[in-house]
C-alpha cells in the first residue's frame, strides 16, 4: 500500500496590535486552526496583556497558541509554546526554551535554509521545523522556490511535522499542500479588516480542501 496523504492543517501567524483580536476571532470563525502564533509587530516587544487575549482566544476555539520566540512569557502566559526564530546557536536556543516549556510544551524552530540544523533540531526533540519565504529577501521566486524544496524533502523523508511560513495566497497554498507539508502558515496581516480576514482565510482553507481531495 502507498503512503498516506498527509492532510495539511491551518497555522495562524498574528502580530498584536490594533484590532488584532477581532481579526483572529474573524479567522477562528472562518476555518479551523491548529495553531496560532502571537507575535509582536515588527519585531519589536510583545505585549503581555495584548499576547494573553490572543492566547484566551486560541485556546478556547481549541488551537494552540504560541509565543513568538519567548519561552518564558509562554510560560508566564500559560500558552502552549513556543516559536523560535532563526538563531546563531539554534541548539542552545532550543534546549533553553524546552527547559522553560517542559516536555509537554510545544517547541517550534524556524531552521532557515539549513538541512543539518532541520535534522538536528528534529533529532533534539523540536516538535515542528518551519521553512519560510522572509519578505525581506528580494527575489521571491527563489525565496518560495527553495521553502517549496525544502518543505518536499522533509516531507518525503521525516516524521517530525513541518511548517510553511511566508505563503502568500492559495495557489501557494494547494501547491504546497499536494507536497505534504503538514501546516500552512497563514498571515493575519496587521490594517485588515474582519471582513478581508475571513475572505482569505477561507480562500486558503479551500486550496488545502482541493489539495486533500486530488489523486
Amino acid at each position: 500500500m502507498g503512503q498516506a496523504r498527509t492532510v495539511s492543517e491551518l497555522y495562524a501567524l498574528i502580530e498584536t496590535g490594533a484590532a488584532a483580536l477581532e481579526r483572529l476571532e474573524a479567522a477562528l470563525a472562518a476555518a479551523e486552526f491548529a495553531s496560532v502564533l502571537i507575535a509582536p509587530p515588527g519585531g519589536g516587544t510583545l505585549d503581555a496583556p495584548a499576547a494573553k487575549a490572543l492566547v484566551e482566544a486560541a485556546q478556547a476555539a481549541g488551537a494552540a497558541a504560541l509565543i513568538a520566540h519567548d519561552a518564558q512569557l509562554a510560560r508566564t502566559l500559560r500558552a502552549d509554546g513556543v516559536h523560535l526564530g532563526v538563531a546563531r546557536d539554534q541548539a542552545g536556543t532550543y534546549r533553553e526554551a524546552r527547559e522553560i516549556v517542559g516536555s509537554r510544551g510545544i517547541v517550534g524552530v524556524d531552521a532557515g535554509i539549513s538541512r543539518h540544523d532541520a535534522m538536528t533540531l528534529a533529532e533534539a526533540g523540536a516538535d515542528y521545523i518551519a521553512f519560510g519565504a522572509p519578505a525581506h529577501l528580494k527575489d521571491r521566486d527563489k525565496a518560495r522556490g527553495r521553502r517549496d524544496e525544502l518543505v518536499a524533502w522533509w516531507a518525503e523523508i521525516f516524521e517530525v511535522p513541518c511548517v510553511a511560513f511566508d505563503v502568500e495566497g492559495a495557489a501557494e497554498a494547494e501547491a504546497l499542500a499536494q507536497a505534504g507539508v503538514d501546516f500552512i502558515a497563514v498571515a493575519l496581516a496587521s490594517g485588515q479588516s474582519p471582513a478581508a480576514v475571513r475572505d482569505f482565510v477561507g480562500e486558503m482553507a479551500a486550496a488545502i480542501a482541493v489539495a486533500a481531495t486530488a489523486d
